[in-house]
């Protein structure tokens, strides 16, 4: 089968960059990290939990934590300046260049703030045009805040930073964000920042879809977390290709191949392949049958000119099949790596 169009998405933090920049904006403020980790968890608990909170998407986060951002006077220039700092992943400029060479439309799906998913992109040289993420101004948001809910916001997370136990957590964040804010000047939580994240992630894919009338089965589709397991569950359904790039256990049953390595370019090895289902899990079958047995036929063979002269040979995974290998030993792997790759930010969800 010949493509008539050539489309890949990706996620933006853990495929392309290490950072995770909400993360990094928050350390900006007095026990930010650690106030950002307790949001975080309350954001795994509402995803996760029994009962998931209506309209509440995975990603959130980043929602939730403006009101924080905005009572510490965090701006926009503020989140541009440590999204300069952030680097991106290993062979992902040599990769992105040679998808555009040979002719692939290269599109961004982040839940990431504008500010940092257009400078990584730039960094990569991807238009804005092909980059969907989260629009953020605080400018617009701090104006919204009178002295009354600031003081709300700075009592409430001196509260939040001393709570240990979950069930406490999501009760008193509960009342905070969805019975205390609402009643405020800052107002509804969810619909100050819209965040794209979960659901919205694949309305973005299939808004491409539409836009091109290119089915989801010819599109690939990368992700690593929570966030993009929607995208990547909707990419398998139609018997297409969706890969977790060094994912964590809430990406990786949703998606039909697994890359866990220290460089992106190995993913041109599926690239260069797209257009023919079973050859791409025929090549994926291969690379994990010579992975422990035979490198030197992986080198000379399996390869292409992007990836030959690389040292590290990475753990491809055929999640359709998973011959041999058990998820939690493919979730153990690709967090080891995950860890390698992004440090600090591979911890969260």
């Amino acid at each position: 089968m010949v493509l008539t169009k050539k489309i890949i998405c990706f996620d933006l933090e853990g495929p392309l960059s290490p950072q995770d920049n909400a993360y990094d904006v928050m350390s900006e403020i007095p026990y930010g990290k650690e106030l950002f980790e307790k949001i975080s968890r309350y954001d795994d608990l509402l995803t996760l939990g029994p009962s998931p909170l209506d309209r509440y998407e995975a990603g959130d986060t980043l929602a939730l934590i403006v009101p924080f951002l905005s009572a510490h006077d965090i701006s926009n220039s503020d989140i541009s300046r440590v999204s300069k700092l952030s680097v991106v992943v290993p062979g992902a400029k040599e990769l992105i260049n040679v998808l555009f060479r040979e002719g692939w439309d290269v599109f961004v799906i982040s839940t990431s703030y504008e500010w940092h998913a257009y400078n990584i992109g730039s960094m990569l040289g991807i238009p804005r045009d092909n980059i969907f993420c989260t629009r953020l101004d605080l400018s617009k948001i701090k104006k919204s805040i009178d002295n009354d809910t600031r003081r709300i916001i700075l009592d409430a997370e001196k509260e939040i930073l001393k709570i240990e136990d979950d069930k406490k957590l999501k009760q008193f964040l509960d009342g905070f964000f969805f019975e205390d804010l609402p009643r405020s000047s800052y107002g509804n939580v969810l619909d100050k920042v819209k965040v794209i994240g979960g659901q919205k992630k694949l309305d973005v894919l299939n808004s491409i879809s539409d836009k091109f009338n290119t089915p989801l089965s010819d599109i690939i589709a990368v992700g690593d977390s929570i966030t993009d397991y929607k995208m990547l569950e909707g990419i398998k359904r139609k018997n297409g290709v969706s890969i977790v790039f060094n994912g964590n256990e809430y990406a990786i049953p949703y998606a039909s191949i697994g890359l866990a390595a220290l460089d992106i370019r190995w993913l041109h090895l599926i690239t260069s392949r797209m257009g023919d289902f079973e050859r791409i899990f025929d090549l994926v079958d291969l690379l994990e049958e010579y992975r422990f047995s035979d490198l030197t036929f992986i080198k000379n063979n399996l390869t292409t000119d992007l990836t030959r002269d690389l040292d590290d040979i990475p753990f491809f995974h055929n999640l359709l099949k998973r011959k041999g290998r058990s998820l939690d030993d493919i979730i153990v792997l690709h967090k080891k790596y995950r860890r390698l790759i992004r440090g600090s930010a591979a911890r969260l969800g």
